[in-house]
């Protein structure tokens, strides 16, 4: 680390801790040369993967791009924003945590999806018909149906777990 002062590369760090809530380190350091006291801040670098579309071509990974979707999708849904970010943030980290250098567009819809079911099913469904290209309305039915299938399945696993709960409050 150069020092700021005299731009001497010779610099002994003093003091390490974390920072901004753990994604950083904070390090003050001194100038062996000027005995000047500095801070800096050190963070991972994470790189987003490319995306690689259907026709094989490779662009950058846009988050504007995906909030923008994810917005329209939500449009006038009782979606609270926070919950959005929250759902953008997850997708964020799973994409960087992959450590792949390119991922299929694909994937990221699917994710988008995973996302959006989780929030708000109309706005799943808004997604879905734009991202699979419903060409008519037997489609959107079969998506529906989909959806109500994992919806039940949903419901009964989270019955299936009270049984135990209850059980053993009727033994007591």
């Amino acid at each position: 680390m150069h020092c700021p002062f005299c731009a001497n590369e010779e610099t002994k760090v003093i003091d390490s801790r974390l920072a901004g809530e753990g994604r950083q380190i904070r390090r003050r350091r001194q100038c062996l040369d000027c005995n000047e006291r500095f801070t800096t801040f050190e963070t991972a670098e994470l790189v987003m993967p490319r995306l690689v579309k259907n026709d094989n071509s490779r662009q950058p990974f846009d988050e504007n791009k995906l909030r923008y979707s994810m917005v329209r999708a939500l449009e006038k849904r009782p979606v609270p924003s926070d919950a959005l970010e929250q759902s953008i943030g997850r997708l964020v980290h799973k994409l960087r945590t992959m450590g792949e250098r390119e991922v299929p567009s694909r994937l990221v819809g699917e994710l988008v999806m995973e996302e959006l079911r989780a929030l708000d099913e109309v706005a799943y469904v808004r997604f879905a018909s734009v991202y699979r290209r419903f060409q008519d309305v037997t489609e959107f039915e079969e998506e529906i149906k989909r959806l109500q299938r994992i919806s039940e399945a949903a419901a009964s696993r989270e019955q299936m777990s009270l049984l135990p709960e209850l059980l053993g409050k009727k033994n007591r």
